[in-house]
């Protein structure tokens, strides 16, 4: 297997089922070609993994599939993205909200809020624009700050919180948009190992339950620990993608990274477990 394999999960896998469904992906600046036609799939009912090194467009690919920049591309190279089966896209704006949150990496803010009326910014998308927030607003933001391990934070500021307290308050926030999609950008950035491990158990709920989640991760051995389905990013463009267990391997991962890598199995998940070594 080299560098530049795909591997394709086998028939029957999540992946047949309707989930999110990106071709053709690109965006460049100032010149400078960032994501180079990534085709990117998410199955419903798991856990995807984006993995890359720095600067290999895992950003930026969850800011267009977002919606939060436009694709470069149009005509036979416009990009298409698709959430079962539907143009994610060409959705109204509102619409688009009630079906995918995205959780940035950075997404900070000065203004004196507090944790519950940040994370009832996620409410917005479900009721009229005129209207405040109501009895099951408030209820769902503060199951969804519990659900993050984070309900004794919501009379605290948002600005005086730690990095990693505000991290969990961006991911109640998209909880609480109630989404079928969700796209995190390094939600572990920020965390303790405990926290990290957490943060992993609340996405792996919300798989259980039917959700889509494709998360930006850097750290690949809590994704070969965590996640069902991984996308490998590589200069712009997609080296492989599938099971954990077919893309995490040396002759995938040390072209990319510039390691040595062995793999080990554990002993009570069966997982890949995985160490490096420079080259």
């Amino acid at each position: 297997m080299t560098a530049e394999t795909r591997v394709d999960a086998p028939a029957g896998s999540p992946t047949d089922r309707a989930g999110l469904d990106a071709v053709r992906v690109s965006w460049s600046a100032a010149g400078r070609l960032i994501l180079d036609g990534v085709d990117v799939t998410a199955p419903p009912g798991a856990v995807s993994g984006l993995l890359g090194p720095n600067g290999s467009g895992k950003s930026t690919l969850l800011r267009v599939v977002a919606g939060v920049q436009p694709p470069s591309g149009d005509g036979a190279a416009a990009p298409r993205v698709t959430f079962a089966g539907t143009d994610l896209l060409g959705l109204p704006r509102r619409r688009r909200a009630r079906t995918v949150a995205f959780v940035e990496q950075e997404a900070s803010t000065e203004l004196p809020v507090t944790v519950l009326d940040a994370v009832l910014l996620g409410r917005i998308p479900h009721r009229s624009l005129l209207a405040g927030d109501s009895a099951a607003d408030r209820a769902a933001a503060l199951a969804a700050l519990d659900e993050v391990g984070a309900a004794a934070l919501a009379d605290r500021e948002v600005t005086t919180l730690s990095g990693g307290e505000r991290q969990r308050v961006h991911m109640a926030r998209a909880l609480a948009q109630e989404p079928t999609l969700i796209l995190l950008d390094e939600p572990t950035n920020h965390l303790d190992i405990a926290a990290q491990l957490d943060a992993l158990r609340v996405l792996r709920r919300l798989a259980d339950r039917g959700v889509t989640v494709l998360a930006a991760l850097h750290d690949l051995q809590l994704a070969a620990q965590h996640c069902d389905h991984v996308v490998l990013l590589s200069g712009g463009r997609v080296v492989a993608a599938g099971e954990v267990r077919d893309v995490l391997v040396p002759d995938v991962l040390d072209p990319v990274y510039g390691v040595r890598t062995e793999v080990l199995t554990h002993p009570r998940t069966g997982r890949p477990v995985l160490t490096f070594a420079p080259r």
